[in-house]
């Protein structure tokens, strides 16, 4: 199983940190415009890949802090999808809630599929996405690991989270933000993967959304 890791708190808007390039380079033209934006939050390069394809990570520049009122976010690596919506899930309990009021269950690949997905029943709840099947499975229990992930959403501001919260099961999006790390004052961390491959505990994205795409 795949753990990917709540009321919305205000977010601010300013980036600090960034070099003199990133901060002039203009947005790529797939996020002009977006359906919803955050101002002021930087984006990484954005993916020109269909459902097909694999989220599109690329390096973060050196520096790159998203402040907020609970604590300091720092930029791990650009990240950017195109996915099927397999579920959305709030949170309003736990140390994670202050940054991320909800998770997202997303698929690519063969794991955008009706004929796969109607073979599955899947689940979230305590951050964690269930999947299970009868019989036997419609994909390698590694394809359906590798095609899917539940990850946790943090609101680059209001409307994004508002937006967030609009989504519905089995809408495709395409979302354009940061994998982070999270610290507070009293030392408590939140860090997500890098990697699209790994499970269990520490396998979860934790995504700081700066522009959100309904399709």
């Amino acid at each position: 199983m795949r753990l990917k890791a709540s009321h919305v708190l205000l977010l601010m808007a300013g980036v600090l940190g960034l070099s003199a390039w990133w901060t002039l380079r203009p947005a790529p033209a797939d996020h002009r415009p977006g359906n919803t934006r955050a101002p002021g939050c930087p984006l990484p390069p954005a993916t020109t890949r269909s459902l097909a394809q694999a989220p599109l990570q690329t390096d973060a520049p050196g520096g790159l802090v998203l402040p907020h009122a609970d604590g300091r976010i720092t930029a791990l690596a650009g990240f950017s999808l195109q996915a099927r919506v397999l579920g959305s899930k709030a949170y309003r309990h736990g140390a994670e809630a202050r940054f991320s009021p909800l998770d997202l269950a997303l698929g690519w690949g063969p794991m955008s599929h009706d004929d796969v997905l109607a073979q599955l029943t899947i689940s979230q709840s305590g951050r964690w996405y269930h999947y299970r099947w009868q019989g036997a499975p419609p994909l390698a229990p590694t394809q359906i690991r590798d095609h899917s992930a539940n990850m946790h959403m943090i609101p680059g501001n209001a409307d994004i989270a508002a937006a967030l919260a609009r989504i519905k099961t089995d809408q495709t999006i395409r979302l354009h933000g940061w994998l982070v790390n999270v610290e507070t004052d009293d030392h408590w961390r939140w860090r997500s993967s890098l990697s699209r491959s790994d499970s269990g505990a520490g396998a979860c994205e934790v995504v700081y959304v700066c522009g959100l795409e309904v399709l």
